[in-house]
C-alpha cells in the first residue's frame, strides 16, 4: 500500500488515476488494494480516518474517491456533502461503497453529490471500469480548466503588454509627456466633446526662442536637458487633470485646454511663460535674453459644424507666428 505524497498544486504529470479509499474496515481496504494491484496506471491510497480525508485527497491529487457510508464517527452522507462544499475537493468524483441497497439511500447520496454507488464488495472488473471512467472524466475536466486558465493568463499578459506598448507609442521618449500622435487623438476627442456640450476649447502653441542657437552652442545633450526643464515648467503650470500638454515636435509644445475661454487660455499661457523665465536656464546665444524664453500663440473657439478641429491649430499657429514677429518672449492670442 503506497504512502500519500504531499503536493500543493497538481501539474500535468500528476493527472493519472489516483484512488483514495475512505473506510474504517482494514479488510475492505486490503481487498480493494489487491483488486487494483495489477493495474499499473492506478495509484491506490487508503485513509481509515474520515477527519483527515479531505486534506489527504488534496495532498495526493485524488482523481476519484471511494467512500464507505457507514463509519463510526461520522455519517457517510454528510462526508459526501463535506467533500462537495470544500473548494479543493468539490469536483473530485465520489463513488459510494455500501451494503445498503435501498433506493432512498442511493437517491440521497446522489442528491448530496455522489457520482456513483457500488455495493460492497464490487466485482473487480466493474470496480476498475468505474474508477477509470470517473477518473478520466475528471482528469479531462482538470486539463480543460488548466488550459483555459493558461489561455486566460496569456490573454491577460498580452493585454498588459499591449497597454504598455500603447502607452509607449503615445509618450515622447525624451520629455516623458504626450507625443504628436497622442496630441492628435486627444484633440479629436476633446473637440467632439466641446461640440456636443457647446463649450469652448482652447489651444496653446509654444516655441522655445532661438533654440537652434541653443543647440549649436550647448550641444544636443545640453539641448535635451533644456527641453526636459522646459517640459517640467510647462507641466507644472497646468492645474487641471483635463488640461493636456504634448511635445508637438522639436522645440515646439502644445496644450489643449478643454472648457477654457480665450481670456482663461491667455492667463495660463502667461503663467507658463513666467514659470519658464523663473527657471533662469542660461541661453547666452539668445537675441532677446540671457535666459531661455518661450513664445506662445493662443486660440479658443466653441466648435460648430462649419469648422474642423485643425482650424484651432491653425489659429494658434498664426498667433505664435505673430508672437515671434513682434519680438518673441510673449503671448499673443488669435483674434478669431
Amino acid at each position: 500500500m503506497q504512502m500519500p505524497k504531499t503536493r500543493s498544486h497538481p501539474s500535468p504529470e500528476d493527472h493519472r488515476i489516483t484512488v483514495l479509499l475512505i473506510d474504517d474496515q482494514v479488510m475492505i481496504a486490503e481487498a480493494i488494494r489487491r483488486a487494483l494491484s495489477s493495474e499499473q496506471d492506478i495509484n491506490f491510497h487508503y485513509c481509515p480516518d474520515p477527519q483527515k480525508a479531505i486534506r489527504l485527497a488534496a495532498e495526493i491529487n485524488a482523481t476519484v474517491i471511494l467512500q464507505d457510508l457507514v463509519m463510526p464517527d461520522i455519517d457517510g452522507l454528510m462526508m459526501v456533502r463535506s467533500f462537495r462544499v470544500n473548494r479543493v475537493t468539490a469536483k473530485i468524483p465520489i463513488i459510494v461503497l455500501s451494503t445498503n441497497e435501498e433506493a432512498k439511500i442511493k437517491s440521497e447520496a446522489f442528491q448530496l453529490g455522489a457520482n456513483d454507488y457500488l455495493i460492497k464488495l464490487p466485482d473487480k472488473i466493474e470496480l476498475i471500469a468505474r474508477l477509470r471512467y470517473h477518473s478520466r472524466a475528471y482528469i479531462s475536466q482538470v486539463e480543460r480548466d488548466e488550459a483555459f486558465l493558461a489561455l486566460e493568463e496569456s490573454r491577460l499578459q498580452l493585454a498588459t503588454v499591449n497597454r504598455a506598448l500603447q502607452k509607449l507609442s503615445s509618450i515622447d521618449g525624451l520629455t516623458g509627456i504626450a507625443n504628436r500622435r497622442s496630441f492628435d487623438e486627444t484633440l479629436k476627442k476633446e473637440w467632439l466633446r466641446a461640440a456636443r456640450y457647446q463649450q469652448p476649447i482652447a489651444m496653446l502653441m509654444l516655441d522655445i526662442d532661438f533654440f537652434k542657437h541653443y543647440n549649436d552652442h550647448y550641444g544636443h545633450q545640453g539641448g535635451d536637458e533644456c527641453l526636459k526643464k522646459v517640459t517640467k515648467a510647462l507641466a507644472a503650470s497646468l492645474h487641471r487633470e483635463t488640461d493636456f500638454l504634448a511635445r508637438y515636435g522639436g522645440e515646439e509644445f502644445s496644450a489643449i485646454l478643454p472648457d477654457t475661454s480665450r481670456e482663461g487660455a491667455i492667463k495660463i499661457a502667461e503663467r507658463m511663460r513666467q514659470a519658464l523665465k523663473s527657471l533662469q536656464v542660461e541661453h547666452s546665444r539668445s537675441k532677446i535674453s540671457n535666459m531661455v524664453t518661450v513664445s506662445i500663440g493662443v486660440s479658443s473657439v466653441v466648435p460648430h459644424k462649419d469648422i474642423e478641429a485643425e482650424s484651432i491649430i491653425t489659429a494658434a499657429d498664426q498667433a505664435l507666428y505673430r508672437a515671434k514677429a513682434e519680438g518673441r518672449d510673449r503671448v499673443v492670442a488669435s483674434d478669431d
